[in-house]
């Protein structure tokens, strides 16, 4: 247990002390929910997001755009953010420390406190200790708080803007070019990696709740009516541990279901969610997630958006924070090109064409333009054209012009039938959206992969990160900086990181310590240089996890390292 509960200090300890994470301006005093990755913890990210990125872009085929982290105001005017993108804050009235209302109460055994109302959480905040000064929280008011950084753009503050709160919104409003682009064909999507921003009230969580955090989302753009996945034969058998509403309200564990199961049994709602909830089991467990600590859970009814049609969280246990938010997985409907086709008057349908042409019998209503004209004069033919569109009704009809509303008497216009072919629809698409916290997998594949073991009679720190995502993949140590041995070893980094192996050389210390400070960081192979090499040009590999050695020749370094490092072969298995 006294494992469990350090787990958090251990794991920062060593990702302070070998540049993994660092406070963000520390010479200045740091402010929560801002990091700087150092030189390791930048190529572990940049080495996660290439990893998500060899599933969504390269397996899944969806490109990716990049879009300004600056938005102007009517962009989250459109997408609710001004209106409802808060949370609930509460001051403390002892300390004046301010502080997330439902964060309190779930830190105190109140479930689903994110889903109470404002009274509610009032009257259930009343008896709570304040988490800063412990005194009671007693009357202190629960009001909402937006989370959105707000800024100017251009001089004389004349233009409104926001740092995005996600990544999603700038692929929404690029949904007509990108149609263009994939040749007006459903289904289609987009994958954007970047910077996201949320002004949150009081993180405390390290790199689980950070103010600027990365986000990879993909935006999947599908037939409402279409909902099976093409590919969905990729993961018809797969597995993945399922906590399902009914599961929560019985107070469950969750149960393993393949992906076939439970879209024909109604537990997920469509192909295409229970296909990214597969995808994202393989993405989590492939950046060294425990699977045993890994569970999909769905949205209770009253924490779903009402527009989603279903949303499961890809959940991971942390020793400190138990279980974490890591991946949102849901179908969104139509909610956000809805949104911004009513905002913008862009239009955001697709044309889809029949396979054979239809006839049918269509009203139309034809203005009488030589009086329709001099009453409306300027407006008369947009008001023509609103009618030709619109539904009359016994007495007239009205439209909508340019924001304005005009009755137009039945004896103005003619309705006629007649009989059109139709050579399709146009139909605005549903969105199924899995939205990934980059940061937050970066902290539990950490965690995940520390373990401490004693091995002679020293605590051997290691990183069992797995070898696609760890910052170094290979060491190159000379057993002494003398006798040639150092000139081979550099020879051997060059020629590795040519091939595109992330190597590094290491002379310093004694052979037995660059080996701890190398499974300190999670360098899952190492290569050394000893005076065997001079005799018959072989040199020793050595595993990480199991430290278990084999001679391997120099001109099959390349060779052999790719293959470990792609997961190709086993240490084992070049071993026999």
């Amino acid at each position: 247990m006294a494992e469990t509960s350090d787990i958090y200090e251990k794991v920062m300890e060593v990702a302070r002390r070998r540049g993994f994470v660092w406070p963000s301006s520390e010479i200045y005093g740091s402010i929560a929910g801002f990091i700087d990755y150092g030189p390791l913890g930048a190529m572990l990210k940049r080495n996660v997001e290439n990893l998500w990125r060899s599933f969504y872009v390269f397996q899944e085929g969806y490109y990716e755009i990049e879009c300004p982290t600056v938005g102007n105001e009517a962009i989250f005017i459109a997408s609710g953010h001004v209106k409802e993108f808060a949370d609930k804050m509460v001051q403390c009235p002892h300390c004046g420390e301010y502080l997330r209302a439902d964060h309190i109460a779930e830190e105190n055994g109140i479930e689903n406190a994110g889903t109470l109302s404002a009274e509610a959480l009032q009257t259930a905040l009343h008896e709570l200790p304040c988490p800063s000064c412990k005194e009671p929280l007693g009357e202190a008011g629960v009001f909402a708080f937006n989370l959105m950084f707000q800024t100017t753009i251009g001089p004389g503050s004349q233009r409104k803007g926001y740092l995005r709160p996600e990544t999603a919104q700038g692929i929404f409003t690029d949904f007509s070019r990108l149609l263009r682009f994939y040749r007006d064909k459903l289904p289609f999507g987009a994958v954007q990696i970047g910077k996201s921003y949320r002004n949150e009230i009081s993180p405390r969580q390290g790199m689980i709740r950070l103010r600027e955090f990365s986000q990879a989302e993909a935006e999947i753009f599908v037939h409402p009516d279409r909902k099976d996945h093409p590919a969905f034969h990729r993961y018809t058998d797969y597995t993945a541990p399922l906590l399902t509403i009914a599961r929560q309200l019985d107070g469950q564990e969750p149960a393993a279901m393949t992906m076939r199961a439970a879209v024909d049994e109604g537990v997920i709602a469509n192909e295409y969610v229970a296909y990214y909830i597969a995808l994202t089991h393989r993405i989590l467990t492939a950046i060294g997630v425990d699977p045993a600590k890994l569970r999909f859970r769905q949205h209770l009814t009253d924490e779903r958006a009402h527009y989603a049609a279903d949303c499961w969280d890809a959940e991971v246990y942390s020793g400190r924070f138990g279980w974490v938010e890591i991946v949102g997985i849901a179908d969104r409907t139509n909610y956000d090109l809805r949104s911004h086709a009513a905002h913008s008057g862009t239009s955001m349908t697709v044309f889809i064409p029949y396979d054979e042409p239809k006839r049918v019998v269509k009203r139309r209503i034809v203005a009488d333009m030589g009086v329709l004209g001099p009453r409306y004069r300027g407006k008369a033919k947009a008001i023509a054209d609103a009618l030709s569109a619109s539904e009359p009704g016994e007495d007239g009809a009205r439209v909508t012009v340019d924001g304005e509303e005009f009755f137009i008497p039945a004896d103005l216009y003619q309705v006629r039938e007649e009989e059109v072919e139709v050579r399709g629809e146009e139909v605005m698409p549903h969105v199924i959206e899995p939205s990934y916290g980059i940061d937050r997998m970066i902290y539990v594949a950490l965690e995940h992969s520390y373990a401490e073991e004693e091995v002679e009679g020293e605590i051997r720190k290691v990183l069992r990160l797995p070898p696609a995502v760890a910052p170094i993949q290979v060491a190159v140590f000379p057993l002494m900086s003398r006798d040639g041995l150092d000139d081979i070893a550099q020879t051997i980094t060059e020629r590795l990181t040519q091939c595109r192996i992330l190597a590094q050389y290491d002379d310093s210390g004694a052979i037995g310590r660059r080996y701890r400070r190398q499974d300190e960081v999670g360098t899952p192979f190492a290569v050394t240089v000893d005076y065997d090499t001079l005799e018959d040009n072989t040199v020793t590999v050595r595993d990480r996890d199991s430290m278990e050695q084999v001679r391997v020749p120099i001109e099959r370094l390349p060779e052999v390292l790719s293959a470990l490092v792609s997961g190709a072969v086993t240490f084992r298995e070049i071993k026999v």
